[in-house]
């Protein structure tokens, strides 16, 4: 595929949407951050260098509740861990070796890995990845550095409602599983959905779209077949 059509594809329009949309929540990053103890150049740098949100909001989180830095840390490891395993499946999916591969690791996130792991063509994953990657971190920076020199410009930052930008971006990625053809990607998708929603309220940013992953398990179960299907299978192997 030439490089003008990726350029021009759904794949990267999908990721540029996102990015915009998911980086704007780096203000409420910012915000928190400074509210905590840190300073802008500290929150900028978080952003930039750790590039996950979940974990940043939990060792910011940490922080201002009073924990030890320490703490803060290891809860935002366990946090990050997951990207581990997305980086274990886009290396095979993006195929890049060398300096690029090494780049691509640092933005593997959540939103890269929804944009990148629904294209088969290596062309139009990297194009998606990449468009994801590139504009979601320029935006979540930014809006860290902006949100964190207004803080003390705001009273009260929570009349923004940012801290519903996650969880709707969540549900965004969520929905074209809820118009699938297939029950139980449906059923994983509605409960997924429903865990999101009910853990929102209580739980610190992150937590609840882990915990909504769990809906997956539902894929384990072993598929009931359909009244007849299994005669009708031995009736073709033997045909």
């Amino acid at each position: 595929m030439k490089t003008s059509s990726i350029l021009r594809s759904a794949a990267v329009r999908d990721g540029v949407g996102l990015g915009v949309a998911v980086g704007a929540a780096g203000l409420a990053f910012g915000t928190a951050a400074v509210a905590a103890g840190l300073s802008p150049a500290q929150a900028v740098f978080l952003s930039a260098f750790a590039f996950t949100g979940a974990s940043q909001f939990a060792l910011v989180g940490v922080v201002a509740g009073g924990g030890s830095l320490v703490a803060g840390v290891v809860g935002a490891l366990l946090l990050g861990a997951r990207n581990t395993l997305y980086g274990l499946r886009l290396a095979d999916t993006l195929g890049w070796r060398g300096a690029r591969r090494a780049l691509a690791a640092h933005g593997v996130i959540d939103e890269t890995t929804a944009m990148t792991l629904p294209h088969t063509d290596r062309a139009t994953a990297r194009g998606a990845f990449t468009a994801t990657y590139v504009v979601l971190g320029a935006f979540w920076v930014t809006t860290t550095l902006v949100g964190a020199l207004a803080t003390s410009r705001v009273a009260d930052v929570s009349a923004f409602g940012l801290d519903a930008v996650g969880p709707a971006v969540f549900l965004g990625l969520l929905w074209p599983r809820l118009r699938d053809d297939g029950a139980r990607v449906r059923a994983i998708a509605l409960l997924g959905a429903v865990i999101a929603l009910a853990a929102t309220p209580a739980l610190p940013p992150g937590v609840p779209v882990l915990l909504a992953a769990s809906a997956a398990l539902l894929g384990l179960l072993r598929p009931v077949s359909a009244p007849g299907t299994g005669r009708a299978c031995a009736e073709e192997g033997r045909r």
